[in-house]
């Protein structure tokens, strides 16, 4: 059976916006089963829940700053221990635990998100986004 989504998208014709829109709903889609799957696996309280998943966010901060270190070769003990590559996977750790985070914490993650970029956008572009400029 053909999602409605599946269906909406294959009569649209490929463009970058269409596929860059799909990128960012199958992002989300697996945003919220990891959600679910971290909400299944715990049995403390809700409030307990979202405190340690935001905790979680400076503790991958943290394997940023590690990375940067060891990619900088400026820990005596390990020497060039990470590539910039590994930073670069550590920052997108940072991000997906944060949209896990705000995912376990608002069941419209995506419509919060989507409507906070959109005042950056025009806090710090002028109101100039990719939709404006097409």
């Amino acid at each position: 059976m053909t999602s409605r989504y599946e269906a909406e998208t294959s009569r649209r014709p490929h463009t970058a916006q269409n596929r860059i829109e799909t990128q960012v709903t199958d992002t989300w889609q697996t945003i919220n089963r990891l959600a679910d799957r971290l909400e299944d696996h715990s049995t403390l309280p809700r409030e307990q829940r979202v405190l340690l998943q935001l905790l979680k966010i400076q503790e991958e901060a943290g394997e940023v700053a590690e990375a940067v270190i060891g990619a900088m070769g400026q820990n005596p003990r390990k020497g060039y221990s990470h590539t910039w590559e590994d930073v670069e996977a550590e920052v997108c750790d940072v991000i997906v635990t944060g949209m896990v985070a705000l995912a376990r914490m608002n069941p419209d993650a995506t419509a919060v998100f989507t409507r906070h970029v959109e005042r950056i956008a025009e806090r710090d572009l002028g109101g100039v986004s990719e939709r404006t400029r097409q």
